[in-house]
């Protein structure tokens, strides 16, 4: 695996634990796809660093369980200003 691959999954695995960011909210800050940044945390780290690893996807399973409050809560704010 190249170094900067691995440097790259290291500090996303990082990003998402300090700032319990999501995929997309990582994907963006780093200029990536989410699939990357799914990879990178799934299967890249769990190579390198099974623990930093570890780690991230607790954070990716809470954000997983509770995208659904998210995604209603987005959906009430668009109706509530189109018919404001």
């Amino acid at each position: 695996m190249k170094d900067y691959i691995e440097e790259r999954a290291i500090e996303i695995g990082n990003y998402i634990i300090v700032n319990h960011s999501t995929v997309r909210q990582t994907a963006k800050e780093f200029g990536v796809s989410k699939s990357t940044v799914h990879k990178d945390v799934t299967q890249r780290l769990q190579k390198i660093n099974p623990a930093l690893a570890g780690q991230a996807r607790v954070i990716l399973d809470i954000n997983k369980s509770e995208r659904h409050i998210r995604g209603g809560m987005a959906t009430k704010e668009k109706y509530l200003q189109q018919h404001a």
